[in-house]
């Protein structure tokens, strides 16, 4: 695993075409589970509300033809942070990805296990965007397959269980 550390821009934008995040990343490598990202530990990153700052590293997946991406964090942050979003694209020169936040997360703690988080805000959301019933139907579809992959102890699928470890490995 030779990483390459070329930039990449991550452009997450909600429905209304508003920014949910957007920063920089490394770009470190591709397997058979998809492109794989590093922010270190104080990357500032940018939204609808302003300015943020990660407060510890992380890997992004980029799967391919998906209707999600997952985060996995060094502790204190979650072990994994599954987004549902739409099929991630890649700009010819795939030095920016965009996708759009669907609003369900699923998320496991370091040590716990996996819950979903923000279904009011989908259901919102799905409401006041507009969400046509397809998008409803594969970010549903996508959170419950999440929420089944990211199982603990070795219950779950990969790269879920632990093909991140080596990815985050990599992250300074």
């Amino acid at each position: 695993m030779t990483p390459d550390r070329s930039l990449v821009l991550v452009d997450v934008r909600k429905y209304d075409g508003t920014v949910s995040a957007r920063w920089t990343a490394e770009r470190l490598g591709e397997d058979q589970h998809g492109v794989w990202l590093a922010t270190p530990k104080g990357t500032v990153g940018r939204s609808a509300r302003g300015a943020w700052t990660s407060r510890f590293a992380y890997v992004v997946l980029i799967p391919r033809g998906h209707w999600w991406t997952a985060t996995f964090c060094a502790a204190p942050g979650p072990e994994l942070y599954g987004d549902v979003c739409t099929v991630p694209e890649w700009n010819p020169d795939r030095t920016t990805v965009h996708m759009t936040n669907l609003d369900l997360d699923v998320v496991r703690p370091h040590g716990g296990e996996a819950h979903v988080e923000d279904e009011e805000e989908f259901e919102e959301h799905r409401v006041s965007y507009g969400y046509p019933e397809h998008v409803v139907t594969e970010a549903r579809r996508a959170c419950a397959w999440l929420s089944e992959a990211g199982r603990r102890h070795g219950e779950g699928a990969e790269p879920f269980a632990s093909a991140y470890r080596p990815w985050l490995g990599l992250v300074g």
